[in-house]
């Protein structure tokens, strides 16, 4: 088990946690928790034995196997399934020994061959294949260089290496950040099986209701163990901070704001079965809210200046990207009152929907309908890259707000959002990803939009903001298109649930928990179909002989051949999707223009035909980057072909 008896730390100059004394027992799923900054990741650093203690001990058994999740890849050029092997560092270092047994003598290969057998060597590619399917990834992408993804994918092959270990404690900081919700599902229920003694920091609270059993809570420096999950920690919580009469009344206040919601989902529902399910989420959300009556964070959106119906549609829309059709005929209408969850399997095209909703992706074929008063509040993860960083909080918000509008309302207003200080004035540069996350969110509030699209918005929010921004939700007076794999913000927000599956979309009837339970079913029939990544049979690995070392060395080197030979054509087809993603926004900008009614007045009319004939020329550039990339893509496929045979 681990101990901590009278552990005390202190990082620069201040103290994060002191004399906190208690067992950790084998077995358990503990979650850890503390606003930002109060030390969880200290507390791993100590765990993994990369830190001492400033008084006091930490101790855990040395025989034990620990795991923790790289924030990093260095290994960039393995093979993605080595790359995950390599998460079993016995098994790794074995098999290296076995491809090379010309070094060893009887006696040693013996030995390593009966090591191998009592390790599972034998079924180690089967499992490690069967991580990666978990968590996304097709079958054939397991023999490609890890080099070859992009950043989130990289932090997948992380995950799935972390899991590989045969551990006896695994740590796990925010692992559910770069995942959709098939692949959090598919993670719960791993992570339920595991064996071994779990520390996980998390911001899903769904995710850490469905897994700990005990939460370890950091807070006026002080560590404090739970026993259960994370709903009784909070309703635990709770009772104590309600004993203050501050506590209190924000705690009527939240059940208030609750209530509303509640009244007004009432109303709303058309079907028993999912009315049902919301008004639970609800009740429980009503008990949990007043753990969060310290929060830091509490906002409003701001009313709509002006609404019409509908606000925005599609009819008969085909979406995608230049000649690659995604989901066909999405036919989608946007009132006031909608609030729409979009589900679906990675992708599937949620994403490439809301593109194409936001007007940033040209339809393929349809219609796109937006009213004259339309106002959207758009938040992706580039809405957050596109943050000017030279410029601060207040001088952002300053770029937007009406000249009239004084210094102390826009300070009060991003005080709501967590700034103050001397941050509110400091570049957003040097923020972190939760701080950027934040001030996209607060510069999209203050504009007022009458529609909010929302794609993963809690990626980089703590659990407090996360609150906040439910909580913001539940109020706002416009309508509400939302993609999260958070499933108690999708239940708290949304009253209607729109499934993007097969190319198609249409209305899902039931709830989260039936979503799983699908979700669940339809990957086991792609299994069956091959249409995702099956694990190789236990049969089949044994039987296969291990790769030596002179025939990895062949495949790296006709790897790279290939990947000589086809770069030329590779670096054009850069050239073309860069060229179509410059031309679709201008084309979408323009399209937005023509539709000013007051630019077809007659003393617009040069105004007009510039912007007209711009549109001309640009849709006969894009016509042929696009005819250009597809006879690329051709190329290549047919130049990768000839290598096989």
């Amino acid at each position: 088990m681990i101990q901590l008896e009278q552990f005390s730390i202190r990082r620069g100059g201040r103290v994060l946690f002191q004399k906190a004394s208690m067992q950790l027992h084998p077995g358990w799923k503990i979650g850890l928790t503390g606003v930002n900054g109060a030390g969880k990741s200290t507390l791993f650093s100590a765990l993994l034995g990369g830190i001492e203690a400033d008084s006091g001990s930490l101790s855990r058994p040395n025989v034990w196997t620990v795991a923790h999740m790289a924030q990093e890849i260095k290994a960039l050029d393995m093979k993605a399934l080595d790359f995950v092997l390599s998460g079993d560092e016995e098994y790794w270092t074995i098999q290296n020994q076995l491809d090379d047994p010309e070094q060893l003598n009887n006696d040693q290969l013996a030995d390593l061959y009966s090591r191998f057998d009592e390790i599972n060597g034998y079924s180690a590619s089967a499992k490690a294949s069967q991580l990666m399917a978990g968590l996304g990834f097709f079958e054939h992408q397991s023999q490609l260089d890890v080099s070859s993804f992009s950043g989130g994918w990289r932090m997948r092959l992380n995950l799935a290496r972390t899991l590989m270990s045969r551990s006896d404690l695994l740590l796990l900081d925010e692992p559910t950040n770069h995942l959709d919700l098939d692949a959090i599902l598919w993670l719960e229920d791993w992570l339920k099986s595991y064996e071994g003694t779990l520390v996980l920091i998390s911001h899903d609270r769904d995710f850490l209701d469905a897994i700990t059993d005990h939460v370890l809570h950091i807070e006026n420096q002080e560590l404090t163990l739970y026993t259960g999950n994370y709903s009784t920690f909070e309703t635990t919580r709770a009772e104590r901070l309600a004993q203050q009469q501050q506590a209190f009344e924000k705690q009527q206040e939240t059940r208030a704001h609750l209530q509303k919601y509640i009244d007004r989902f009432k109303a709303q529902a058309t079907k028993a079965r999912q009315a049902q399910s919301r008004i639970k989420q609800l009740e429980r959300m009503q008990e949990l809210a007043p753990a969060h009556v310290d929060t830091p964070f509490t906002f409003s959106f701001r009313e709509p200046t002006k609404m019409s119906s509908p606000l925005l549609a599609l009819e008969h829309a085909d979406i995608g990207y230049a000649a690659k059709l995604i989901v066909t005929n999405v036919n989608l209408q946007i009132t006031p009152t909608s609030r729409i969850g979009l589900l679906g399997m990675n992708g599937a095209g949620k994403s490439t929907l809301i593109k194409s909703l936001v007007g940033d992706l040209p339809l393929i074929q349809g219609q796109r309908y937006a009213s004259e008063l339309l106002n959207i509040g758009y938040f992706a993860q580039h809405q957050m890259d596109a943050l000017d960083g030279n410029a601060s909080p207040m001088l952002q918000l300053s770029r937007i707000a009406d000249k009239k509008i004084s210094d102390a309302t826009l300070r009060a207003f991003l005080g709501s959002f967590g700034f103050s200080g001397e941050r509110m004035d400091t570049p957003s540069e040097s923020f972190s990803g939760g701080e950027r996350a934040r001030l996209a969110l607060a510069l999209i509030v203050w504009q007022r939009p009458n529609v909010l699209i929302l794609d993963e918005p809690t990626n980089h929010l703590d659990l407090d903001m996360r609150h906040a921004l439910t909580m913001a939700l539940q109020d706002f007076e416009g309508a509400v298109v939302l993609v999260s794999h958070e499933r108690q913000l999708i239940a708290s927000v949304c009253d209607e649930l729109i499934l993007v599956h097969n190319g198609h979309s249409k209305s899902f009837d039931g709830d989260l928990t039936d979503y799983a339970n699908w979700l669940r079913q339809a990957r086991n029939e792609m299994i069956k179909k091959g249409q995702q990544p099956a694990a190789p049979i236990v049969s089949e690995v044994i039987a296969q002989p291990a790769t030596s070392k002179l025939d990895k060395e062949a495949l790296r080197k006709e790897a790279a051949q290939r990947r000589e030979l086809t770069r030329p054509i590779r670096k054009n087809i850069e050239k073309c999707e860069s060229q179509i993603e410059k031309f679709q926004p201008r084309l979408a900008e323009i399209e937005a223009l023509l539709g000013d009614s007051s630019l077809y007045e007659a003393d617009r009319k040069d105004e007009l035909l510039k912007l007209m004939n711009e549109q001309t020329e640009l849709k006969q550039k894009l016509e042929q980057a696009e005819e250009q990339l597809l006879e690329l893509m051709m190329q290549l496929e047919e130049l990768e072909g000839s290598f096989g045979e």
